[in-house]
């Protein structure tokens, strides 16, 4: 493919903030910087590409970028980018900002905005960045080790009460539709049961027998970790625990705190990895693309085949973790 004279490019970060985006970020100044090209960051999201909501971004405005958590560009949720009127309005104004490609760092929702501006005229490449881990073309996304550590160091403090009072602790993290972050942090702290989206679990012999047979093996504490979009709720599965074992159950929902801190090494590296791919993509002339990471290579994607993809959960690791909890 034919390389295209790129002169200005533009940023943003959308959807549910992630560990590692500001690294994204980051790549994508100092790759663009050096190869002369002006980079505008746009503010809030889509919200801010419709309203030219921008900064301009130099090499050394992002200084320090590497190792904070959140997104300096801020994100937000943008309905108006949900109609065929947002979408003319947003490329529009790359059109009048003169920018000749964006760069869209977020999630499935973010990659379908970006569609839609592609099909506008306006070159796209998305960067996957989700602590759920659930985008289907890529079997990595920028935040999810981030997130799993953190959710993990959680569990390990809150075991430390959980065998002191002889409790059994239902703890949610999140994955409204994926089960991947659960399983992995599952199978990180030593999970009695794991609850996940994809396995409708077998509550008596899932969970159930699994807590009575611990405990005639003297294993007063329990650690059971839920999806938050499982078919049933933390509380219903705590109540549910409780009613049959008779063993004091508490919840533990984790909530945003999976989405703060530094990101970790891996992430940081992931994030300057995607960043660079990416803005090499629009450099290349590539106009609709998602960078992936696939059996540990970096490389890009036509956007409305991997738009089209589905990702299962790790069925290898469920087993292991299923054998583990007997």
């Amino acid at each position: 493919m034919m390389e295209k004279r790129i002169q200005r490019i533009a940023v943003l970060t959308s959807g549910g903030d992630s560990p590692g985006m500001n690294a994204a970020v980051r790549a994508v100044v100092r790759t663009a910087c050096a190869n002369g090209v002006e980079v505008l960051g746009i503010n809030r999201g889509y919200s801010g590409l419709i309203n030219n909501d921008f900064r301009k971004l130099e090499a050394r405005s992002v200084d320090g970028l590497l190792q904070c958590g959140g997104t300096v560009l801020y994100t937000a949720r943008c309905a108006e980018m949900l109609t065929k009127e947002g979408q003319q309005r947003a490329a529009d104004n790359c059109k009048y900002l003169g920018i000749d490609g964006l760069i869209c760092i977020g999630g499935d929702g973010t990659f379908r905005g970006a569609l839609a501006l592609a099909r506008l005229g306006v070159p796209c490449i998305g960067i996957p960045a989700t602590i759920d881990n659930d985008i289907a073309c890529t079997e990595y996304t920028i935040g999810f080790d981030t997130a799993t550590n953190t959710a993990v160091q959680c569990v390990d403090m809150l075991r430390d009460t959980m065998r002191s009072h002889e409790r059994i602790s239902v703890v949610e993290v999140m994955g409204r539709h994926a089960g991947h972050l659960a399983l992995n942090v599952g199978c990180a702290v030593g999970a009695a049961a794991i609850l996940v989206p994809e396995h409708e679990a077998h509550f008596q012999e899932d969970v159930i027998e699994k807590i009575r047979e611990g405990r005639i093996n003297r294993r007063h504490h329990h650690i059971i970790i839920v999806a938050e979009g499982y078919s049933m709720s933390t509380q219903e599965v705590a109540d549910r625990v409780e009613a049959e074992t008779g063993m004091d159950t508490r919840v533990t929902i984790l909530g945003h705190i999976q989405r703060g801190g530094s990101p970790t090494a891996r992430d940081r590296i992931i994030a300057t990895r995607m960043g660079d791919c990416a803005v090499t993509a629009l450099l290349q002339g590539k106009e609709k693309c998602i960078v992936a990471m696939q059996k540990g290579i970096v490389l890009d994607l036509d956007i409305e085949q991997a738009l089209e993809m589905k990702k299962s959960l790790d069925e290898a690791l469920y087993q292991v973790e299923q054998t583990m909890s007997s």
